[in-house]
């Protein structure tokens, strides 16, 4: 067999494994659904809304698993299709992209089991959870373009070609963006850099 052939039948594999993943509705929403949830409603700040995203998500995913080339990881052909769904609503302009800081700032006290926990102080945790408020504001204040890679890299874990692939831009713009969103954070919290 020569490498092409070898490559054809490894992508093949790998498709089908998706798509036995994708053909299972319930595991699709059990799996996947927490991190859209928590990305679009980081990327939009309005929770209603963000159920609403990540559900047509979803449906939209399954209804058109057939079309899933398996040329990437399922969680990032998701973060795509939920990307497109923003996009969309902001162009609509059905919703205020920023509400107040507290609508669209992170609960810390709900982030706080994030943190390590097991030698930390109890004044320690007061100010992890105060820089993590912190952080939340600076994220706000950002472009769309840098808040979205920031969160998909920080929160949702991925790396830059998943980044890359799922909003369409180039990695060097990804890289521009995330670099200038972590200087923001940086500059906020009194890091330099």
């Amino acid at each position: 067999m020569h490498a092409a052939e070898v490559t054809m039948v490894h992508q093949d594999s790998s498709k089908a494994n998706f798509l036995s993943e994708l053909n299972d509705i319930d595991s699709l929403v059990a799996v996947y659904r927490p991190r859209l949830l928590r990305y679009v409603t980081f990327s939009i700040g309005d929770q209603d809304l963000a159920e609403s995203i990540t559900q047509d998500c979803l449906l939209k995913a399954y209804n058109a698993r057939s079309s899933f080339r398996g040329d990437c990881a399922v969680s990032t052909w998701l973060f795509g299709i939920a990307n497109n769904l923003v996009r969309d609503q902001l162009r609509r302009k059905k919703f205020h992209f920023w509400r107040q800081a507290e609508t669209t700032a992170l609960d810390a006290s709900e982030m706080a089991f994030l943190l390590p926990n097991n030698q930390a102080s109890a004044e320690d945790r007061i100010l992890a959870v105060e820089r993590l408020k912190q952080v939340a504001k600076t994220v706000e204040t950002l472009s769309a373009k840098q808040r979205q890679v920031f969160i998909l890299k920080f929160a949702e874990d991925l790396d830059l070609d998943e980044i890359s692939r799922c909003t369409g831009m180039t990695v060097n713009t990804v890289k521009t963006h995330l670099h200038r969103a972590i200087y923001s954070v940086r500059k906020a919290l009194g890091v330099r850099s």
